[in-house]
């Protein structure tokens, strides 16, 4: 895939992995609304493995924000700016995102995004590798990602989206914070069991 699809959160891909990771991810995440007080699990919270590898370099905790055509980020900027008390954003944010959110797979762009704290070398490493494997494995369901990696600028919608998303959970983070982008090739990645 180009850098337009990173540029612009789009993949015109009917790929049916990507189809039904989608379907899953929506499902899970609506479950750690719902059911876990918004708290990540290890269904969003893949482990990073970068290329020559065996082991993980650790695990992220991934958002996945709607397409531009679908965005909500105004919405999300709106709740965080109403008040300044962190515990009723979060309920808001909760409140929003258990809702009708998740329930349209189709709304959501593939490429996945994390953030990082400012200087991370984590994040480094991660966006020097150029690309990684990003592997799910929860409730029974295991997807194997194979991602290009991209630093959003902060102009970059899936940037700005992901931001609104985080400050609803963390207002104190930094401005500087890098976001990194996680595009899949869906004809390299795999699932346990197989989908197709």
């Amino acid at each position: 895939m180009s850098s337009l699809a990173a540029q612009f959160g789009q993949s015109f891909s009917d790929h049916p992995l990507r189809k039904a990771f989608m379907k899953w991810q929506c499902r899970v995440r609506q479950m750690a609304m719902r059911d876990n007080d918004g708290r990540p699990d290890e269904a969003i919270m893949p482990a990073v493995i970068l290329p020559g590898q065996d082991a993980a370099l650790g695990h992220i905790i991934t958002v996945m924000n709607k397409a531009p055509g679908h965005s909500v980020t105004p919405e999300m900027e709106h709740m965080a700016a109403k008040t300044n008390d962190p515990a009723q954003i979060r309920d808001q944010a909760i409140r929003f995102l258990s809702a009708s959110h998740y329930q349209k797979a189709d709304e959501f762009s593939d490429i996945l995004t994390a953030t990082f704290p400012p200087e991370s070398p984590g994040a480094a490493q991660i966006h020097e590798a150029r690309q990684c494997r990003l592997v799910f494995e929860a409730y029974s369901q295991c997807f194997d990602l194979t991602c290009k990696v991209w630093r959003l600028a902060p102009h970059n919608l899936l940037h700005q989206a992901t931001m609104a998303h985080n400050r609803l959970f963390n207002p104190q983070m930094p401005p500087d914070t890098v976001v990194l982008g996680f595009e899949p090739d869906w004809s390299a990645s795999s699932a346990r069991p197989d989908i197709r």
